[in-house]
């Protein structure tokens, strides 16, 4: 089955539609959906039913912190322009789609598969692996062998030995990667809706979960678009000028 890992998708309708159109052309059977469906964007709820929608097919999806915010309120260590675009978004949610966010769970299991937005050692804390040390956190947090996360919004993999030696590297998109069955993997696909590595076309992966491959994609979409609605909003305008950059 090939797997297609969509995450950070931050109410960007325009990126979300490119990814899902570039993951059926990919093959993509089933969806996961690691959090962050919200937030920073002009459509959150297009974004919402589109995963609610996949959801009731069979997706998996998991909640992320801004979705959290909509529903229980911002945390405090959560910067000025996320509380207003929190704010605003709950205000453009009906109830249906509020609740569809209040009931999605923090992780998901299938088979030796765990799915999370931000980490496997402590998911509701939303602690960002960063590097190394972290990844080994939540490595060792979890027996699964596969680990997909989202909430950094680059495109990174790390890989731990038998031994307890952790490696980690960036990877290039379209390059097929076998994930060897002697390590333990943490994928963290790269955001759908926000890339801030430098490059403005939306990131996502695919999983082969009968062969193990792991490839990455980049996707060019309307950024002009996406952050023109995100200026007519009145949203902070540094947001729109984020996507166009990829920063």
């Amino acid at each position: 089955m090939r797997l297609a890992l969509v995450t950070d998708l931050h109410a960007n309708r325009e990126s979300v539609e490119a990814v899902m159109a570039h993951a059926k052309e990919q093959g993509a059977e089933r969806f996961a959906f690691l959090g962050d469906f919200v937030g920073y964007g002009a459509d959150p709820g297009f974004v919402v039913d589109l995963v609610r929608e996949h959801v009731a097919r069979g997706a998996i999806a998991v909640m992320g912190n801004h979705d959290a915010a909509v529903v229980q309120g911002p945390l405090p260590t959560m910067i000025p322009e996320a509380r207003q675009v929190v704010a605003w978004t709950r205000e453009r949610l009906d109830p249906e789609q509020l609740a569809f966010l209040a009931t999605l769970p923090m992780s998901a299991s299938d088979g030796d598969r765990l799915y999370v937005h931000a980490n496997a050692f402590a998911p509701a804390e939303w602690c960002y692996v960063l590097g190394r040390m972290e990844a080994v956190r939540s490595l060792q947090a979890t027996s699964a062998r596969f680990t997909f996360c989202g909430h950094v919004h680059d495109p990174k993999l790390f890989h731990l030995t038998a031994t307890g030696k952790i490696g980690d590297f960036v990877p290039s998109a379209g390059m097929p990667i076998p994930l060897s069955e002697q390590r333990r993997w943490l994928i963290i696909p790269g955001s759908a809706g926000q890339p801030r590595d430098g490059n403005p076309a939306a990131c996502y992966a695919t999983f082969d979960t009968s062969s193990s491959t792991l490839t990455y994609f980049r996707v060019p979409y309307d950024t002009e678009s996406a952050g023109a609605k995100i200026r007519a909003a009145g949203l902070p305008q540094r947001l729109a000028s984020r996507l166009e950059h990829g920063e």
